[in-house]
């Protein structure tokens, strides 16, 4: 096993400047919102997502289409980029959960296309935030529509709730990658 010299490794570094476990300043973060939390379950529970959405954004920004390829953690196959194709994928087989008929076709392959395709270059990662970006709309909206949490969906009968809390703890976990492999990367850190 071969072992990296610690000068191999990034300086760990934030942008923030009155918080240096942060990420960003507090008043540059857009997830920090003015006022009092969102009133009732429903709209917690989209803000919280919408949140962890943003944190993944900003844990990609300013990298190029190499270093978001890159594989930090070897041999793990999970890079930015996967993760970015995961999360795609994922609000697909989300959709997929709440509908009746046949499910919709993988964006990248069975066996872990999502992480293992993954390709250093500029077109493969715009399209991946095409695709995160058409898939969350597509999920919001046929989901958004059902305002009671207790209401069942989809052949399985998947709970409004079930599966709101369920993708918040498929991007907060996924979020938690992206802390450590963007510090891998560049040595940036942040909440």
């Amino acid at each position: 096993m071969m072992i990296e010299s610690v000068s191999d490794r990034p300086v760990r570094w934030s942008q923030a400047t009155v918080f240096p476990d942060m990420w960003v300043d507090p008043n540059d973060d857009p997830r920090n919102s003015e006022g009092v939390s969102p009133d009732g379950e429903l709209a917690t529970l989209h803000e919280y997502l919408t949140n962890y959405r943003i944190t993944l954004r900003m844990k990609c920004e300013g990298l190029d289409a190499e270093q978001l390829a890159t594989r930090s953690v070897p041999p793990s196959t999970m890079s930015l980029l996967g993760l970015l194709r995961h999360l795609a994928e994922a609000e697909r087989d989300w959709r997929n959960w709440i509908r009746t008929g046949d499910p919709l076709p993988k964006l990248y392959g069975d066996g872990g296309a999502d992480f293992n395709g993954v390709v250093p270059e500029q077109s493969h990662v715009d399209a991946a935030y095409a695709a995160l970006e058409s898939e969350q709309a597509a999920t919001d909206a046929e989901l958004y529509g059902h305002k009671d949490l207790g209401e069942r969906l989809g052949e399985d009968g998947i709970a409004v709730r079930e599966l709101m809390v369920h993708r918040i703890e498929e991007y907060a976990r996924h979020c938690g990658h992206a802390d450590l492999l963007r510090e891998c990367i560049d040595g940036r850190v942040g909440q």
